[in-house]
């Protein structure tokens, strides 16, 4: 049975930019429901699903005018999908997942969910996509008894609802108010996007952009989906970070000559330098490395013993996280000739031609063609037979990989020989951390990889941060970084300046029974 419910429904349209970002919100229908939980698009209209009333309104998307109702067939109306003909629905409480026909009201199919907790449900061709909640799973399903054709774990913890669109499955999670675009086939989470409201739940794709309805804010957005825009940066801090190398003589022999060579940290996308960098003292000299990695060199000569003396870096900067949007079918094939050069030679850590490392290459990469994927699935495979622990020593990425635990340091280095190996360039960036607090100190530090994307340029790829179980949290450490860093170095391998340590090194020549020793430290002071 069909009835009418005059709800009335503002539209706000939201002029978006010139060039807008994946994630703007382009439209808001703001909604006089008070539980809206799944929406489906229909190609003329959009369905919202009231929680409280049990029904489904039909929304005009111009208007914003409710033009139509139906009941549920369940007591809690989850998800929506439209299959072009149908309206399919869940209802977690039952776990159960109907059909309904739009023109009579009437539930067509019935039959239970292969997991106790379908919350958001998707029609892709002739199959249906359910996700759930109790068991944190996306399934791909038969739409006639629902039988599962494949399953994988869902992005996050709390996943609302499902939408196939453009080419991937798009999910929503309530506790990270994030929406995901995975790629059907894997799983595998390949955009992540900042849901607009505060309750992220239903999910629709209307004409190349997302729909999500909000619980708590009762409104549906309009959010671009795919646009030119390859990053955004977030977040930001201002702090000054003192960076200083104390060196310690001991002993009866002299330092004929001791040289502090720093790593000099410039501009990035998501890093800017708020004046000129303060040094004391001055230093010797400035150069570049093979790496075009500039250098301050601190040269000492004819030190006796005992002697103490510190070089210092200040800088003031703003560090911002940042975010790329990167889709593999829009990553181009020509690698520009000098950055095949550097960054798909071998080095003495890397030892891609190894055959540990090309069979690991050659099983995981197989004959995939795409850079994206081909370093992704390096990316999962590491992250899958990696665990974090300070062995000690820096090894060569055959023995780090072959032993199953490493640093930050020798996860890179891994990485890195697993994506040269397979054609996709790769160097490491060093940095100073936040530890903590705003005001904190560091002298344990990071590093992490960035790869060469055609048509996005160097990226930023952190296995040991997404070293995680969720495979949103995986999935954010490919592409992105916090706002917790001052990133000193780009290397490609060993350095003439740093050898294969980043931030500073240190060198020296002594005579007689002598000792130096020298001490790194990073201190973070917010900026007011």
């Amino acid at each position: 049975m069909r009835f009418f419910a005059p709800f009335f429904i503002a539209v706000l349209l939201i002029p978006s930019a010139s060039f807008s970002t994946p994630g703007d919100v382009l439209n808001q229908i703001n909604l006089t429901m008070h539980h809206p939980t799944g929406i489906a698009w229909d190609g003329k209209s959009i369905w919202v699903a009231d929680r409280k009333t049990d029904m489904f309104y039909r929304i005009d998307a111009a208007s914003g005018a409710t033009s139509d109702s139906i009941a549920s067939p369940g007591y809690f109306p989850a998800g929506l999908a439209w299959d072009g003909k149908l309206l399919w629905s869940t209802d977690p409480t039952d776990a159960k997942i109907y059909a309904t026909d739009v023109s009579s009201g009437k539930t067509v199919v019935a039959f239970d969910s292969p997991a106790a907790g379908p919350m958001g449900i998707a029609w892709q061709g002739n199959a249906l996509w359910v996700c759930d909640n109790s068991e944190k799973k996306i399934s791909k399903i038969d739409p006639t008894d629902g039988t599962t054709i494949i399953s994988f774990k869902a992005p996050a913890t709390d996943p609302r609802s499902i939408v196939f669109g453009g080419g991937y499955l798009w999910c929503s999670d309530r506790i990270k108010d994030q929406i995901y675009g995975m790629d059907p086939a894997s799983g595998t989470v390949v955009i992540i996007l900042d849901a607009p409201g505060r309750f992220s739940w239903g999910l629709a794709w209307k004409d190349g952009r997302l729909l999500n309805a909000d619980y708590q804010d009762n409104a549906i957005y309009e959010i671009v989906a795919k646009d030119g825009v390859p990053f955004k940066t977030y977040d930001s801090r201002r702090a000054t970070v003192d960076f200083t190398n104390e060196a310690t003589t001991s002993g009866t022999g002299e330092v004929s000559s001791l040289d502090i060579n720093c790593a000099i940290p410039v501009n990035r996308p998501n890093q800017k330098l708020l004046k000129p960098i303060a040094y004391s003292p001055a230093p010797t000299r400035f150069t570049k490395d093979r790496w075009g990695q500039g250098i301050a060199v601190f040269h000492f000569e004819n030190l006796e013993s005992p002697r103490w003396l510190e070089v210092s870096m200040k800088v003031e900067l703003e560090t911002s996280a940042i975010r790329y949007f990167i889709y593999p079918e829009n990553v181009g094939s020509e690698i520009p000739a000098d950055v095949k050069k550097m960054y798909l030679a071998d080095e003495i850590k890397y030892d891609i031609t190894n055959p540990y490392i090309r069979d690991i290459v050659k099983k995981v990469v197989g004959n995939e063609t795409n850079l994206y994927w081909k370093a992704r699935k390096l990316f999962q495979y590491l992250i899958a037979n990696m665990e974090y622990q300070l062995a000690g020593g820096w090894n060569t990425a055959p023995t780090v990989l072959e032993r199953g635990n490493g640093s930050c340091s020798e996860y890179s280095f891994s990485y890195i020989s697993l994506c040269r190996a397979a054609g996709v360039p790769a160097r490491y960036v060093g940095s100073l951390v936040v530890r903590g607090d705003d005001a904190s100190y560091d002298d344990v530090f990071h590093r992490w990889c960035e790869i060469y994307l055609p048509g996005y340029g160097w990226i930023p790829v952190d296995a040991n941060a997404g070293d995680r179980d969720m495979p949103a949290d995986q999935s954010a450490a490919f592409g992105g970084i916090g706002n917790r860093f001052l990133v000193t170095t780009e290397g490609g391998g060993s350095s003439e300046y740093l050898d294969w340590n980043y931030n500073a090194q240190s060198t020296s020549v002594t005579t007689g029974k002598c000792r130096v020793k020298v001490e790194s430290i990073a201190e973070w002071e917010p900026l007011e």
